[in-house]
């Protein structure tokens, strides 16, 4: 637990060293230069630079990760992501991969969804379920920086 100085206790210390790193990398004026692949920063923290084309709802799936925040920042285009707690994900469609630090769900009965655009990004803690990558209406070119941030 964090304790702020109001007292407050949070799980996770978000102005910690690693987060500092993530979000001093975001604050670059080349996002949209960087060629896809993967980079180390320090702190553990790790950026996959990703070009892909968004998918319907039904192609896409639920993911959790155990040892790592995402922070998702979208770079070009606009996406649907669908967002709840871990716990509404009950159907397994894949176990935890402890490589990929992934576990893949089925639909939940519950969820909300979130509109993401060019320069907007979201903060997903291992307590959250994201369904990343939905199209708005059509599939259009994207382009996304994930930055894995250590817990």
């Amino acid at each position: 637990m964090f304790s702020f100085a109001n007292g407050l206790e949070y799980k996770y210390d978000i102005s910690n060293k690693a987060f500092k790193t993530a979000f001093e990398f975001l604050k670059r004026k080349d996002l949209s230069d960087l060629e896809k692949g993967s980079l180390e920063l320090e702190n553990g923290v790790k950026v996959k630079i990703l070009e892909y084309n968004s998918k319907s709802w039904e192609e896409s799936t639920w993911e959790t990760h155990d040892n790592y925040f995402d922070i998702q920042y979208i770079v070009k285009g606009s996406e649907y992501m669908g967002v709840c707690s871990r716990d509404e994900l009950t159907q397994l469609v894949k176990p935890y991969n402890p490589e990929k630090d992934i576990t893949l769900y089925a639909d939940p009965a519950v969820y909300g969804k979130i509109l993401l655009r060019a320069g907007d990004f979201a903060v997903l803690a291992p307590e959250d379920g994201h369904k990343p990558s939905v199209s708005v209406k059509e599939s259009i070119p994207m382009k996304k920086i994930v930055l894995k941030v250590p817990v």
